[in-house]
């Protein structure tokens, strides 16, 4: 049994901290109870206790470095809880002031800490999040569409609207990849060179490193000359000292209550897409075991990290042919700043994303081949799916990892795959998302058949999108998505799911399409053979909003979806009136079934939409309470806001992660650790996503994090 005392904080306890606060600017009935494993105290100004700023506790005495982060009461009072026995820097950072200096403490002891007044604004706006500084970018008027080319206003000719210009900067291109506004990105690095203005600097800039080829697409994308002239202009008012317009609010409310932990994984080559901690359906599983993580096109050696010892370590994922692609072959333009030549990314298997099944094993989206497919999968098949959509090519396939027995099963899908998840049946299929919508299938692995026989072929299958536009409940004869419409048929459409995410409800498998304005889609795989029985549903996104990336679904069958716009939007299909015929072709059929709420934060100068200036990656349900806010929560990637963010009872809980600055996530698990535990049995876990983890604080040598949030039920609970 942990023991606890309340100890008053008084001229000793301050001494402790070897900052004297004199005893005047303390109430006297000020206590502040911690046990043997917290540390406690209260935050004092100019002005007095100091509410709602974080206390952080940093230490690199552990198997890898981690950090701790709370939030201060009304009060100033704080208490840091359940620290490993070590010896730990610990500060004080908040909206409105600078960092204090570090001080020196231990677990058990109350430390008061003296926070420092920035001297002026822009001392303190080094602190604020990148969404405020990126809002700053002025983008194009709605009455700049549509672009006229290099020759006009170097917009590109086939963006006609602003939203589709803003997709490819936020979420649907820059923001995909990394963060935009923090301090490495808002400013020119002097190792990058000389250069004139900002807009000779961004030309150079957006050509360096393994991802040039992806930056000089997406400001193509966008239109070259308007791209670099909007980049540049911005970064060119904040060299001469232009600072954001919006300040940030410190933590309010619940957001007091948040306790944050970060530690290192991975290596500083390397960059992470995703974490998984628990299975989805049921988060005991793998109580307190190992957190893994997926690393993309960096490295085939993904972190593990052990959060009862604290030890992060690297597991290489497995390749069935060794001709595999590597990324280390692709092209770069340039040098680049950090790395000069030397080409970092590496990885044959290129993991993007994880799920845990039932039995605590993991199942990684990994390339193990070259692209082409084998023969049962292609034209003349007699495989099932083949039969009715042949598939040459895929670009990365699955990869099932099991920790007791250290064992890789490799599966060679014909399908290509980008997220996964299990489903819900007996079988526990593992459903796949495409990625892009180029595939135009989604694929599935029927798990019990593959253990049963072995056999990767006999277990796999995947179908086309069809709609039912005749309107008879079930699946006919169809057109081509390049064809007319004829309304005795059924229709394919040539999309596949981005995210992905099996009902747990009635069977069907939901995700989304990307694309503008983009798609929601059902797909109801019910029916026996699938491959030629199942229909599709699909459902465009309604203006204002735009641009959606992960999804994921609630216990009520309701869909929810990030949007490029600033949105976080949710989609209920039973309020739709139609549900099939020929007006479902477009999927503008049912914009009652939508709802679009504004994510936090400033937007984008010059937007005249109605969202914020972030970009957020991924929402994630919590389907079963494991952070504390309820069952069926949707939590938004704060990719800009550098947060979680939270959709509780209509209002948004911004849960800051404020140290090392420039948290971007790409995806959320949630375990339950100890169910009888209350919030310290509970957590959210969330690895950085950034693919340039030396643009957060730190620089060049910083590794990527992971992430744990837990909520208390108030600030000073331990």
């Amino acid at each position: 049994m942990r023991s606890k005392r309340a100890l008053y904080l008084g001229v000793a306890a301050i001494a402790i901290a070897g900052f004297f606060t004199p005893p005047g600017k303390l109430s006297a009935q000020t206590t502040v109870a911690i046990g043997n494993d917290d540390i406690g105290g209260v935050v004092t100004g100019p002005s007095g206790p100091e509410a709602g700023v974080w206390v952080i506790a940093e230490t690199r005495e552990l198997g890898t470095r981690m950090a701790k982060m709370v939030v201060t009461d009304d009060a100033g009072r704080y208490v840091l809880p359940e620290l490993p026995k070590a010896k730990y820097k610990i500060w004080v950072r908040g909206y409105g002031l600078v960092d204090s200096p570090k001080v020196e403490g231990e677990p058990g002891k109350i430390i008061n800490l003296t926070a420092l007044k920035a001297p002026n604004d822009a001392a303190a706006a080094q602190y604020y999040p990148a969404i405020y500084w990126y809002s700053m970018i002025k983008v194009p008027a709605p009455g700049d569409f549509p672009g006229t080319g290099p020759t006009g206003n170097g917009i590109n000719t086939g963006v006609k609207n602003q939203g589709q210009f803003l997709d490819v900067l936020k979420t649907n291109g820059c923001v995909g990849c990394h963060q935009l506004g923090n301090q490495a990105t808002r400013t020119i690095p002097a190792s990058l060179g000389e250069f004139k203005s900002g807009y000779d600097a961004w030309t150079r800039r957006i050509q360096s490193g393994q991802a040039s080829p992806i930056m000089v697409t997406n400001m193509e994308r966008m239109g070259t000359q308007a791209g670099l002239r909007m980049l540049g202009d911005w970064t060119d008012r904040i060299a001469r000292g232009e600072l954001p317009a919006a300040k940030p609010e410190r933590p309010q409310g619940i957001e007091r209550n948040a306790v944050i932990t970060v530690w290192d994984w991975s290596n500083p080559k390397a960059y992470l897409h995703d974490a998984a901690a628990s299975d989805k359906r049921n988060p005991t599983v793998n109580a307190n075991g190992l957190i893994f993580g997926a690393t993309e096109n960096s490295t085939d050696k993904v972190p593990v990290f052990d959060p009862v010892k604290n030890v992060a370590y690297e597991l290489k994922l497995q390749v069935r042919d060794p001709k595999t692609p590597s990324e280390i072959d692709g092209p770069m333009f340039a040098s680049s700043p950090y790395f000069g030549d030397e080409k970092i990314w590496d990885s044959q298997t290129v993991p993007h994303s994880l799920y845990f099944d039932g039995q605590g094993r993991i199942m990684y989206t990994a390339r193990i081949r070259p692209p082409a497919n084998p023969d049962f999968c292609k034209q003349g098949s007699d495989h099932p799916s083949a039969k009715v959509f042949p598939l040459a090519t895929s670009g990365r396939q699955l990869e099932l990892y099991d920790p007791k027995t250290q064992k890789f099963t490799l599966i060679n899908t014909c399908f290509p795959t980008h997220h996964v998840q299990f489903g819900f049946d007996a079988h526990n299929t593992a459903w796949a998302s495409a990625g892009g919508p180029a595939s135009g299938v989604a694929g599935w692995v029927d798990m019990k058949v593959l253990e049963d026989t072995g056999d990767e072929a006999k277990a796999q299958g995947w179908t086309p999108f069809i709609l039912d536009t005749n309107g008879n409940g079930k699946r006919d004869e169809y057109t081509e998505p390049n064809q007319p419409l004829d309304p005795t048929k059924d229709r394919r459409v040539n999309v596949a799911f981005y995210g992905v995410a099996p009902s747990p409800v009635d069977g069907t498998v939901w995700g989304d399409s990307l694309g503008f304005p983009g798609y929601v889609v059902r797909l109801d795989p019910t029916k026996p053979n699938p491959s030629e029985t199942a229909l599709a549903e699909i459902y465009e996104v309604p203006a204002p909003g735009y641009g959606p990336r992960g999804m994921d679904i609630d216990s009520h069958n309701v869909v929810w979806v990030p949007l490029s716009s600033g949105h976080m939007a949710s989609f209920d299909r039973s309020k739709c009136k139609v549900l099939n015929g020929p007006t479902i072709a477009t999927g503008r059929h049912c914009p009652e079934g939508w709802t679009l709420y504004p994510l936090p934060g400033p937007k984008l100068a010059g937007d005249a939409g109605t969202g914020s200036a972030e970009g957020s990656y991924y929402t994630w349900v919590d389907q079963h309470n494991t952070l504390g806010l309820g069952n069926d929560v949707p939590f938004a990637t704060g990719n800009e806001n550098e947060s979680l963010i939270a959709l509780k009872d209509g209002k948004m809980v911004n849960l800051v992660v404020p140290y090392p600055m420039g948290f971007f996530a790409k995806t959320f698990d949630g375990r339950i650790d100890d169910p009888n535990g209350g919030w310290k049995g509970r957590g959210v876990w969330a690895s950085s996503g950034n693919r340039t983890p030396f643009h957060v604080e730190g620089g060049k040598g910083n590794t990527p994090t992971l992430t744990k949030f837990q909520l208390r039920p108030d600030p000073l609970a331990h």
